[in-house]
């Protein structure tokens, strides 16, 4: 979204604690419990998890020094040829009519850096003045000419902004700057490419969940951007793009429902065999200026979100950019902020003179932030569940091959050393001190050391620390970890998993046990010597997160399953029955309808309570009833020309509904108390 260097994303500004405030120190604060559970098992850690942009006005593209800083981040996946430049820029002359092309930056340049990188490419074609012809001719280059083997092409950058939802700043030569037109154009270029080299794979740029334009519908569409587009070119690719510059530095908690939304859409209109479509995070940025766009701040905010994305599945988040130039120039946590978006400084100034960036690629904060996500997560690491009881506090953690463990603890506070105390569940620490990797406010490396224990841990001010534990005894011979689970037969109160078999180790397999789990907090649901199990009691209209393990004769168990999500329904058949309608939407809220029926005995009198799913919800207004919201409950009341309700009759009430974030609408309804059914 950010395309040249003076352009500085819009952000949320968040008022930092002043910094002249001395620490506290651990016998200051109340300890953090922080659990970590081996056997609620997220995604894997993909080879192209961490990522970056390349910008073809960004002249130290292809440079070794700009390659070498980038290997010891650990990046794996280099993007091309920049932003919204991608849609005008033609590859075959190197030009890019409009924009600022520099010397060393053509395509040849760019995949040199690549591989000295030792990372994966991935080309985003020109949709707004190209033609799949075009997209075509470079797959044809790059991979049967040069023999480069670039595996991902994406066909646009972010279309959406073409105009068609009022704002236009991404090219788009084309007379009809519909989702429907992109969609076609999407198949188009996809056959072509795909007639080159048909083992590439093609992305399809769609609105991210709680970011504009997502959830509009514009005059003439059959609805939303990602409906259209998904419905009508979902058979032809294999991954989604997404992009997401939050504008403040702790939104990280957002990104299951981001995720989960996006699959849902990709499930509901993608069309069978769905399930092969990935999701890219191909621009991220934290998006916070003031807030520390390239000091830790920003840094903490980049490694959290990294990783939970990561975690959540996204097979590739990639930085917004690797060089951008000086913006705003502010104090932030007691350093020079250089509002920066890139990782590595420019060493350009302010117009004036007045202050200049470090030397040429000289990292910024967020470059150590990357580096430490990737030496915490490696690809084939399984991303398991880890939480904290201060908000100050995130923790992350995944389970490598070999058995051992790696903590991630970000704390955030400016001032506060927090003292922490780690419990594991389904993992048993070693009693020798673990490997600690720190990085600090203002620290111009990550420092390593072998130190403390396993079990407890004190966090500088804003810093990352990761630890790799051991396990207290060497297991060998264990089972493989069960496929991945499905679910079937989900009802309100019931559903049926099941999961392809584990591989025995050198024990027979006796058992599995499934898993529920919230947050990093685990429920055994049951066990089975089969390899399905119906889950009872379960709550209506509510997600559930489980894993499955496999346990040997010598009760040796196995790493979990990939994670399986699902929701249970409300009853078959009820007293009552609601409809909840989103009937127009404008980005940060709605009108919703809400129809009620009463299938039961005659109603003089009703009550209708429901719950918002998340904190960023909200009651904007309400008609045809008397609204009031407590917390996060709302509870309706008729008015009295509707509150008779004879055997079949129905009535409509009607609110505004406020979001700042992914929009998972209310699923259960009750009425006088009753469990209405939802339709």
């Amino acid at each position: 979204m950010l395309n040249v260097p003076s352009r500085i994303a819009s952000a949320v500004l968040l008022t930092l604690v002043a910094l002249n405030v001395p620490p506290a120190y651990a016998d200051d604060v109340t300890p953090v419990s922080v659990t970590v559970n081996a056997r609620a098992a997220l995604a894997t850690v993909p080879e192209t998890g961490i990522g970056t942009n390349h910008a073809i006005w960004d002249s130290n593209l292809g440079t070794d020094e700009t390659s070498d800083r980038l290997k010891d981040a650990g990046v794996k996946l280099l993007r091309y040829p920049g932003g919204s430049y991608s849609d005008i820029y033609h590859w075959a002359d190197h030009t890019a009519p409009g924009g600022y092309v520099a010397p060393n930056t053509d395509f040849d340049t760019f995949m040199r850096g690549v591989r000295r990188t030792g990372a994966q490419a991935m080309v985003t074609a020109n949709y707004g003045t190209g033609t799949a012809n075009e997209a075509a001719g470079w797959v044809r280059y790059a991979n049967v000419t040069k023999k480069y083997g670039v595996k991902y092409w994406e066909i646009g950058n972010e279309n959406y902004g073409n105009g068609h939802y009022g704002s236009a700043w991404e090219a788009d030569d084309h007379a009809d700057k519909s989702p429907a037109e992109y969609a076609r154009n999407v198949v188009a270029y996809a056959e072509a490419m795909k007639a080159v080299d048909p083992t590439i794979k093609i992305g399809a740029v769609l609105t991210t969940a709680g970011d504009w334009p997502d959830g509009l519908v514009a005059g003439g569409d059959d609805g939303t951007w990602n409906k259209v587009v998904l419905s009508i070119a979902g058979p032809k690719i294999d991954y989604v793009v997404l992009h997401w510059y939050p504008g403040a530095l702790d939104k990280a908690g957002r990104v299951p429902d981001m995720i989960y939304l996006t699959r849902r859409q990709i499930a509901e209109y993608a069309g069978p065999g769905s399930e092969r479509i990935g999701i890219s995070m191909t621009e991220f940025n934290t998006g916070t200026s003031s807030n520390g766009t390239n000091t830790q701040p920003g840094a903490l905010a980049a490694a959290d979100a990294y990783a939970t994305l990561l975690a959540n599945g996204v097979f590739t988040v990639d930085w917004w950019n690797v060089h951008n130039g000086i913006g705003s120039v502010t104090q932030v946590a007691g350093h020079t902020d250089y509002g920066d978006f890139g990782l590595l400084s420019s060493a350009t100034c302010t117009s004036d003179g007045s202050v200049c960036e470090p030397a040429l690629n000289t990292p910024f904060a967020p470059y150590y932030a990357l580096q430490m996500t990737s030496r915490f997560a490696r690809p084939g690491d399984q991303f398991i569940r880890a939480a904290t009881d201060q908000a100050k506090v995130s923790a992350h953690a995944v389970r490598r091959p070999d058995g051992d463990l790696a903590v991630l603890l970000i704390n955030t506070s400016p001032d506060t050393s927090f003292p922490v105390t780690i419990g594991y569940s389904g993992f048993n620490p070693a009693s020798g001190a673990p490997v600690v990797l720190t990085h600090t406010n203002g620290a111009t490396d990550i420092t390593g050391s072998t130190s403390g224990s396993a079990t407890s841990r004190t966090l500088p001010p804003l810093s990352l620390t990761t630890i790799v534990v051991h396990p207290s005894s060497a297991q060998t011979g264990l089972p493989g970890a069960p496929g991945q689970p499905t679910a079937s037969n989900v009802t309100d109160k019931t559903a049926t998993i099941s999961w392809p078999a584990a591989s025995a180790g050198t024990r027979p397999i006796v058992k599995y046990e499934v898993y529920r789990h919230d947050g990093a907090v685990g429920e055994q649901l049951g066990e089975t010597a089969g390899n399905s199990f119906t889950v009872n009691n379960l709550k209506p209209g509510t997600g559930y997160t489980v894993n499955v393990v496999a346990r040997d004769s010598g009760g040796g168990v196995s790493s979990a399953s990939p994670p399986l999500t699902f929701t249970t329904g409300t009853p078959a058949s009820s007293s009552c029955t609601v409809r909840l309608t989103d009937q127009s939407d404008w980005g940060n809220g709605y009108v919703g309808a809400i129809d009620i029926t009463n299938n039961g005995a005659l109603i003089n009198g009703w009550t209708l309570n429901f719950s918002w799913p998340r904190t960023w919800q909200s009651l904007g207004s309400g008609w045809s009833a008397v609204w009031t919201q407590n917390g996060s409950n709302v509870k309706v009341v008729n008015e009295p020309n509707n509150g008779s309700l004879p055997t079949g009759a129905s009535t409509t009430i009607g609110f505004v509904g406020n979001y700042s974030g992914p929009n998972i609408l209310p699923a259960v309804f009750t009425l006088n108390g009753t469990v209405c059914a939802t339709r």
